[in-house]
């Protein structure tokens, strides 16, 4: 699921291809910008802001994606078949003599001007991988609203932008908290803490092509030793784990919706209201 590591591998992996290079070809099948032509102009960079991607463009241009739930760039030598879907759900191409890249199921894919960029991403909050990082700042906007459960406010892009319902499910899991627990009612010890864990989290996950977020745990489940080697389906605490055992105390972990999207949590190692 995109967030803010994989958009940003995303970013490396787009720059790494098309930064410096000439477009030889140029398709975005978006009906308001399905005439725009992009050839013979060179990409100038591929940047990640939080969850969007932002492809400056020589001439004052810049190609806008967001891949929400599913969307998906992927990069081509020239010759390979593309293998992200079918046809049909293909929203854009650009290309140079040694690498195309395609993008997939993008539903949010915009032309603008660079000087415009803000009208796409100004309302972000601190960049939990970006050079405008300030914890204070996005501690304060995560509070902003003490009556809001945790969950919506870590997932609100203006309070902190990078976490997706991943992160949130892991988050709330390491602060011993329920999705569902007014963010006011975080000790304020833990709220910090929250909110350097997540940037922990992602920095750590940046480069990683499986994200993990039980990084030097020693998972426990009921009969088993307690020092053991972790399996690969142990790289998450809660996420994708309904009725399988609670990594730390072996409660079998529970999911629900929160803002329809299904939520993880174990309510053994977790406190607040559930639904």
């Amino acid at each position: 699921m995109p967030e803010g590591d994989t958009v940003l591998q995303t970013a490396k992996r787009l720059h790494s291809a098309l930064a410096g290079h000439v477009l030889t070809r140029s398709d975005l099948r978006v009906p308001r910008f399905a005439t725009a032509d992009l050839t013979g102009r060179t990409v100038l960079d591929v940047t990640a802001r939080g969850k969007h991607l932002l492809t400056r463009i020589e001439g004052g241009l810049t190609l806008h994606s967001h891949l929400r739930m599913d969307g998906a760039w992927r990069v081509y030598a020239p010759g390979e078949r593309w293998r992200g879907g079918p046809a049909h759900q293909i929203r854009a191409v650009l290309a140079n003599t040694a690498h195309t890249a395609v993008g997939y199921r993008l539903p949010v894919l915009e032309l603008l001007r660079t000087r415009d960029e803000e009208q796409a991403v100004g309302h972000l909050g601190p960049d939990l991988l970006g050079p405008d990082w300030n914890a204070d700042t996005a501690l304060h906007h995560l509070l902003a609203d003490p009556a809001r459960p945790l969950g919506e406010a870590l997932l609100d892009q203006r309070n902190l932008a990078g976490i997706g319902n991943v992160y949130k499910c892991e988050l709330c899991f390491l602060a011993r908290a329920t999705p569902w627990l007014p963010v006011g009612g975080l000790p304020e010890p833990t709220a910090v803490l929250l909110v350097t864990t997540a940037k922990q989290l992602l920095e750590a996950n940046r480069d990683r092509p499986i994200r993990t977020t039980t990084i030097g745990a020693r998972p426990r489940t009921p009969g088993a030793p307690a020092l053991r080697a972790r399996r690969p389906s142990e790289n998450l605490w809660v996420y994708g784990r309904n009725h399988r055992p609670c990594l730390r105390c072996g409660t079998p972990i529970r999911v629900a919706d929160q803002d329809t999207r299904p939520t993880y949590w174990c309510p053994h190692c977790q406190t607040g209201p559930t639904p």
